[in-house]
Order: structure tokens, then sequence, then C-alpha cells
């Protein structure tokens, strides 16, 4: 079992940052492919980046250029950077990790990015 707390989220302006967390319990953390979804009201949950355990990334062609995935296996700690945000980026954050098929979600961190 993986357990996975986002934090970071919150109330930014247009052309601002937020740099997201997700901390993760286990030992083999390394291991995961470790991502970010997003959600937005009305809307179903979609893909944002994602970073491999072989330390590859990728991005959604929204997100690509304003959004830098990284993670610190040390740490079991995935983050995520975020600049350039703009109002259509206002969604639930949700942290992933996948293995053998497996899934496990975060509980969610809210980003809004209003003037």
């Amino acid at each position: 079992q993986v357990q996975l707390v986002e934090s970071g989220g919150g109330l930014v302006q247009p052309g601002g940052s937020l740099r997201l967390s997700c901390a993760a319990s286990g030992s083999i953390f390394s291991r995961y492919l470790m991502g970010w979804y997003r959600q937005a009201p009305g809307k179903q949950r979609e893909f944002v980046a994602h970073s491999t355990s072989g330390g590859s990334t990728n991005y959604a062609d929204s997100v690509k250029g304003r959004f830098t995935i990284s993670r610190d296996n040390a740490k079991n700690t995935l983050l995520l950077q975020m600049n350039s945000l703009k109002p259509e980026d206002t969604a639930v954050y949700y942290c992933n990790a996948q293995i053998s098929l497996v899934q496990y979600w975060g509980q969610g961190t809210q980003v809004t990015v209003s003037s």
C-alpha cells in the first residue's frame, strides 16, 4: 500500500507560479511511475505530466514549456513546478503512483488561477 499526500496548492494570479509536492510512503518509490493529473469542475480527470523510474518525463501539450516535473527518490517526493499559470490551469491536482498495473492516488490539492 502506498500513501500519497499532496501540498502546495493555492490561489495565484495569472502569470504566477506554484510548486506542488507529493510525499509518498513506502520503500520502493524509485520503482514507481509517478505522475500528476488534474480535474477541473465539470470535466474529466486529465493527465498533466509523469516521471518514469528511469528518469524520463512526459507532459500534456497544454503544459509543455510551463510545468516541470521532478522527483527526489531519496526523499520519496514528487514535485511539479508550475510557471506562467493560466486561468484554465484551475483544477484539483492529484498525485498518482503506478507499479505493476496497480495505481494509487492522493487526495488532491486545489489550484486556483484568478485575478
